[in-house]
């Protein structure tokens, strides 16, 4: 039998992942997954743990009132509250994705520019300026907040355990920074998957979820790997046409609530 094994949510693209009991699925994947992001203060662009790794030790928490509040070691928490959705827009730049979303203001782009060393603002995407899912994946109308491109992850307890046999050291699951971890099944199994259910959520499986340098970065440490594992022994028998696969890419079919322990059912 398969169960969800595993829930995470990252408020903050490429910040610390945080580990729930429970969660609601919105139209963007878990709530308030990725909903918050840094980019450069001069461009725009997206900025995560592959320019500035020490990131993995960057954590934003939801507050009660709809905000974050931003930690780091050696630092005082900052509370930053959930900016107006159409106000102090600015054009930001995901991948080849281009939008206008609120900025966060000021305190948060100094507290944070003096942490990592790098003239940043925050940004947050309201559900109304999401992105569009790549269409050779996805329907017209499936959108994506901040994560790379797709809504939601997922990856198999038992394919981790594999990757850990062969690299030769346990691998934290959150160096893959997965939103659902399934237990039960065979390594890989979540490859064949198309259709799923959890609870009274249907998910789609879209592609494999292809791998970057950012999964030799240590998330307790924020330190590089320096024989670039795992990457590369996943080079050795998970790359197809060039890129390294691990792990589903989902999109949500419904909205509802995920929890711990339930039951995962494979539709087709």
């Amino acid at each position: 039998m398969l169960s969800l094994s595993g829930l995470y949510r990252y408020p903050l693209k490429s910040g610390r992942g945080e580990a729930l009991q429970r969660s609601a699925v919105d139209g963007l994947g878990l709530h308030g997954d990725r909903r918050w992001m840094l980019v450069d203060a001069d461009n725009g662009r997206f900025i995560t743990q592959r320019l500035l790794p020490q990131m993995s030790q960057l954590s934003a928490l939801y507050d009660a009132r709809g905000g974050l509040t931003l930690s780091a070691p050696g630092r005082e928490d900052l509370s930053v509250a959930l900016p107006d959705p159409e106000q102090d827009l600015r054009g930001v730049v995901v991948w080849r994705d281009s939008l206008r979303v609120p900025d966060a203001g000021d305190a948060a782009a100094v507290w944070l520019s003096d942490l990592l060393g790098k003239p940043c603002r925050l940004v947050q995407v309201p559900e109304g300026r999401a992105r569009q899912v790549d269409t050779a994946y996805a329907q017209p109308g499936d959108r994506v907040a901040f994560a790379d491109g797709f809504p939601l992850l997922l990856i198999g307890q038992a394919s981790l355990d594999d990757l850990s046999q062969r690299v030769g050291q346990p691998l934290s699951m959150l160096r893959f920074r997965p939103n659902l971890v399934v237990t039960g099944g065979e390594p890989y199994a979540e490859d064949s998957w198309k259709r799923i259910r959890i609870g009274d959520v249907e998910f789609e499986v879209a592609k494999g979820c292809s791998r970057c340098i950012l999964t030799t970065i240590d998330p307790q440490t924020g330190e590089r790997n320096a024989q670039r594992e795992p990457l590369a022994t996943l080079k050795t028998y998970r790359e197809r046409e060039g890129d390294v696969f691990f792990g589903q890419n989902l999109l949500p079919r419904g909205v509802g609530e995920l929890q711990l322990g339930m039951t995962v059912e494979v539709l087709e």
